[in-house]
């Protein structure tokens, strides 16, 4: 388990958790901030950057899909 950086809530993250069957969960969602090295440190649970990409503005929203 991972602990989110932004609120403290604990999440699963598939970068560091060993039993994961795929990619983390994240990488369904547009990149909006940079992932943090090789382990969850500074990672945001689902609500936190859910929440973060809703956040953003028109632009950036529209420059992240495009990535």
């Amino acid at each position: 388990m991972s602990q989110c950086s932004r609120c403290g809530a604990t999440f699963q993250c598939g970068q560091t958790d060993p039993q994961a069957s795929g990619p983390c969960w994240c990488t369904a969602l547009p990149p909006a901030m940079p992932v943090p090295g090789n382990s969850a440190i500074g990672c945001w649970c689902p609500a936190c950057l859910q929440a973060h990409i809703a956040a953003l503005p028109l632009p950036a929203k529209a420059i992240t899909s495009a990535n």
